[in-house]
Order: structure tokens, then sequence, then C-alpha cells
């Protein structure tokens, strides 16, 4: 098998995701997105969207699941694990599972299916391309020397742990 390739288990882990996307809309705990973290086999964690219910938009699926799975391992490292998805991740949870170092990513419907459904992050996935001053949301970038200082006192920790 290769990285890219499905397996049995994939296959079943991913209905498995389905299932919670639906299962928690239904519910009324948010919208329909559901994910899961496997490693080795064994699933850590799930997470659906929480986002109405929790009042958090980054209560993503994909970002709570990541949270449980952190917890439960005692570590912000997910290395050798797999998130499986019920849909391709937005950009604030593609990078919060880059963030955790997540090795693989399957998901089962795509960003076209998810807009299709008003989910739409084309929008944000354009800003992110966009000069920092032509955003829509008003940045303002202001250089302060206090804040190299800052770095700089991050490069000299020899406790830091690097992430």
């Amino acid at each position: 098998m290769t990285k890219r390739s499905m397996t049995v288990d994939d296959h079943r882990f991913l209905m498995n995701a389905v299932n919670i996307a639906r299962v928690h809309m239904e519910r009324g705990h948010g919208g329909p997105f559901g994910a899961l973290i496997v490693k080795d086999g064994i699933l850590l964690a799930e997470g659906w969207n929480e986002v109405t219910t929790a009042n958090d938009p980054t209560a993503h699926a994909e970002v709570v699941a990541i949270r449980r799975a952190c917890a439960s391992l005692g570590s912000f490292s997910l290395t050798g694990t797999t998130i499986y998805a019920s849909c391709e991740p937005c950009p604030m949870c593609l990078g919060a599972i880059y963030w955790a170092h997540i090795d693989r990513l399957v998901f089962a419907g795509n960003k076209a299916d998810a807009a299709a459904a008003g989910f739409d992050d084309a929008f944000i996935y354009e800003e992110f391309e966009r000069d920092a001053a032509k955003r829509r949301l008003v940045t303002v970038h202001s250089p302060l020397i206090e804040m190299d200082a800052v770095f700089s006192a991050w490069l000299a920790k020899t406790d830091r742990k690097p992430y």
C-alpha cells in the first residue's frame, strides 16, 4: 500500500467519519462534518462540528478531533496518525492538521461539495493570496523592536520545545 492508496480499514474509518457527521448533524450539534484520528489501526478520537453548540467558530470536526487526540496522547504531536474527515478540510483545519504533524488525510466530500451545501471557503483561499493591505479584513502591520526581542529570547531559551 502506498500513502495515497485506500485500504479496507481506510474505507471503514472514512464511513465512520461520515456517519458521525450525519448523526451529530441530525441531533442539532452543528454542521454536517465529522472526523476521527487513528494510529496503528486504533481510534484515538472522534470529532464533529460543534460551531453552533459551543459558540466557537474554530470547533470544526477536524479541530475537535485533533484536540481530543492530543489530550488522549498527552502530546501536541500526532505523528504516525491518519485523520479521516467527512469532507475536505477548510483552510483552518488543514493548517491544524499540518501543525499537529498528522501523516495522512483521507476525506470523502470535497470543497466543491461543501460549497454546494453552503460552506464555501473559496474566499478564504483568495484572501491568502492577497497582499495583507488588500484583504477584506482590515490588517495593520506595525513592526515593534520589542517583538524582535521576544523572538530572540525564544531562540536563546535552552528549554524550548520546538513544534
